[in-house]
């Protein structure tokens, strides 16, 4: 059992990462709030969301990491990869961060669209997007 600070909690990283642990359950401790300013925290979060990512396709959320100095859903975008599809799976029109299903997409599919994205963001601006997504399993 892991608790509170052993868990070494902090932007996309905690002792899980690179493990082989999983979370199978979890116990929270909230801080008590005033309700309306919580409600209203949180349907921000939601409007922003909905917004700004596409919630409307399958998606497995950000796909790529922000590199440093730079936004991957930007330089997707300006690579002209917007809706590029590979099978079922597709560069969102929405977020140019995240790949949807589209149609049916495979994990093929997913995986050989990522490979082009690095590829086409490495070869355009040298920088090499490393996935946001956890792969299990063979590649």
């Amino acid at each position: 059992m892991v608790t509170g600070a052993q868990h070494q909690f902090g932007y996309r990283n905690s002792i899980f990462q690179g493990s082989d642990k999983f979370i199978i359950s979890s116990t929270l401790k909230l801080q008590p709030g005033e309700k309306s300013q919580i409600k209203a925290t949180m349907d921000d979060f939601k409007r922003r969301r909905h917004d700004k990512q596409p919630l409307e396709l399958p998606s497995a959320g950000s796909t790529f990491r922000r590199p440093e100095g730079y936004y991957a859903g930007k330089l997707i975008e300006d690579c002209g990869l917007q809706g590029y599809q590979i099978g079922g799976a597709q560069v969102s029109v929405k977020h140019c961060g995240f790949i949807v299903n589209r149609d049916n997409a495979t994990a093929a599919d997913v995986l050989n669209l990522i490979e082009h994205i690095q590829k086409t963001v490495e070869d355009k601006y040298g920088v090499r997007l490393k996935t946001e997504v956890k792969f299990i399993g063979e590649r």
